[in-house]
């Protein structure tokens, strides 16, 4: 099993590719099966998530092509792949495959729309908490669908189609907002979603969706209107940056010092999280090419921080943040307002000798003036990331186990930091 091995102490110098947002690509994926035409998206990153949603659409009978590489062409820009769902030639989606991911669930919305029938195992994925479907099932029960959960799978039918609906969410659910959203577009009516996500990466979905066809106003509000149509068709879409690898290289710069320009990345996306930084000690400068990081040595001021939905400071960078913490002048506390559960790397980072006290959904964080290097192991997706962060200004050498969670959603990382002049690499066994 692949490990990764850090040597702490360097500043970071220089550029990184900000790849597709794996959080927009999964879903944009799972869109083509609403129709029977090409869905071509650019940009998609190199992920091991994106490989086991690619054979669960094969899986259900979709096509795809991927472009090889042209002569001077950059593979930093991501893959070209195209989809086609001409036929659905299977309405299951399995155990084997849907419990290693949960965004896979998500296929549940456009298969059943489509097909008017669908049978998907109950998600599986990182485990940060229950994360329970109760939303997504309760929105398809709205708009006509009879769903039952026999053996570890929902299924779920709509003999005449699904039937537009009003859908309130009582609380923001990122997910149930792709599913209610992706099978509003074919269902007969209108149907309005309140209190819908309002994340950039639903967004980019909802974008790609009105390429295909569909007829969708509000985007970018608590509110989306959808009209739905008979049939979709294809189009071409590129995947949108990806906010969270922003953020969370920002805050390796933070933490080791230095100077990067994060090429790609937006800062429109990222405004909570980039005005925290800045309050940190961070020096932050937003352009046309990306964001420029920098730190010149000054100490990190401790900040108070509080997960939010959209647009507020994203759950999926609290791990990194507290890593960054760990150093800082001060007492920090981190609440986690999104996910139960989501406090499992405190102890790997105490093993790196932080200073963290935990009381239900709030870390204190104090900060220490010393991190060392120390064998860490990766419980979920973004707390393996935040061990690298703090193992880059660890004094002596850190060794991360299970980091197959960190190739579900960081495509090259140890390539792109070691460019900067991080002493990071992999070792094989």
């Amino acid at each position: 099993m692949d490990r990764i091995r850090i040597t702490g102490g360097n500043k970071l110098h220089g550029e990184i590719h900000i790849s597709g947002a794996k959080n927009a690509a999964l879903p944009l994926m799972i869109a083509s099966l609403l129709t029977p035409g090409t869905l071509t998206l650019n940009n998609i990153p190199r992920l091991a998530d994106v490989q086991l949603l690619k054979r669960i659409l094969q899986n259900h009978g979709v096509d795809q092509r991927t472009d090889g590489k042209r002569p001077g062409e950059d593979i930093k820009s991501g893959e070209t792949v195209h989809f086609t769902a001409a036929h659905i030639t299977d309405t299951t989606a399995p155990y084997h495959l849907v419990s290693r991911m949960r965004a896979s669930f998500w296929v549940l919305g456009p298969v059943l729309a489509r097909c008017h029938e669908a049978r998907v195992s109950l998600p599986g994925g990182c485990a940060i908490g229950t994360r329970p479907v109760d939303l997504y099932l309760s929105a398809l029960k709205q708009m006509g669908a009879d769903i039952e959960i026999d053996q570890g799978y929902v299924v779920a039918k709509a003999p005449g189609g699904l039937k537009g609906a009003d859908i309130q969410f009582p609380k923001v659910s990122v997910g149930a907002t792709h599913v209610a959203l992706m099978a509003a577009t074919l269902a007969r009516g209108e149907t309005m979603i309140e209190n819908a996500a309002r994340e950039p990466e639903v967004c980019d979905v909802a974008d790609c969706l009105v390429k295909m066809g569909a007829k969708i106003s509000g985007i970018g509000t608590s509110t989306l209107t959808i009209e739905g149509v008979e049939e979709l068709h294809g189009a071409t879409h590129e995947v949108l940056a990806d906010r969270i690898e922003t953020g969370t290289y920002a805050m390796a710069v933070a933490m080791t010092g230095g100077d990067v320009l994060l090429r790609g990345g937006r800062a429109d996306n990222l405004e909570t999280a980039l005005d925290i930084l800045t309050n940190a000690g961070v020096k932050i400068t937003a352009s046309d090419e990306g964001i420029r990081v920098a730190r010149n040595g000054n100490g990190l001021q401790p900040v108070h921080v509080e997960t939010q939905p959209y647009p507020g400071f994203p759950t999926d960078l609290q791990a990194q943040f507290m890593a960054l913490m760990t150093r800082a002048g001060g007492t920090s506390v981190i609440r986690e307002t999104i996910f139960e559960n989501r406090f499992m790397h405190v102890q790997e980072l105490a093993r790196l000798g932080a200073n963290i006290t935990l009381d239900g959904d709030t870390a204190t964080v104090h900060g220490v003036n010393e991190l060392h290097g120390a064998e860490v192991m990766a419980t979920d997706l973004r707390a393996s990331v935040s061990l690298v962060i703090a193992g880059l200004a660890a004094s002596g050498e850190s060794t991360l186990h299970r980091v197959y969670h960190l190739d579900r959603g960081f495509e090259t990382l140890e390539e792109k930091l070691s460019a900067c002049g991080a002493d990071i690499s992999r070792i094989s066994d």
